[in-house]
């Protein structure tokens, strides 16, 4: 990992530094593996298709805004610019166009 905020070497400092402490810096650097808890990791992993029916959700829901439209054939919400066609109060966006 390199530290950007770090200040800098002179350029003399560098041309200095041989080959054997260069490989010595990188290699004490970086971690050959990596610790992983297998059960940790297994206990956030949800199946598909698992019962949910106890779970809660909580989600905030944020009106559409005055320059938002929902399209009327993915139902999704988009941004005025992504409108390709208007058929009376039909709004289509360019996805689905």
């Amino acid at each position: 990992m390199t530290d950007y905020d770090a200040p800098r070497r002179p350029l003399g400092d560098l041309e200095e530094d041989s080959l054997e402490e260069l490989k010595s810096r990188r290699t004490s650097a970086q971690s050959p593996s990596v610790d992983v808890d297998e059960t940790e990791a297994a206990e956030g992993f949800e199946l598909p298709g698992a019962d949910l029916s106890d779970e809660e959700l909580t989600v905030t829901v944020v009106p559409m805004r005055a320059d938002e439209f929902r399209c009327s054939r993915c139902f999704l919400v988009h941004h005025r610019s992504q409108l390709a066609k208007q058929k009376g109060d039909d709004l289509i966006c360019s996805e689905c166009a």
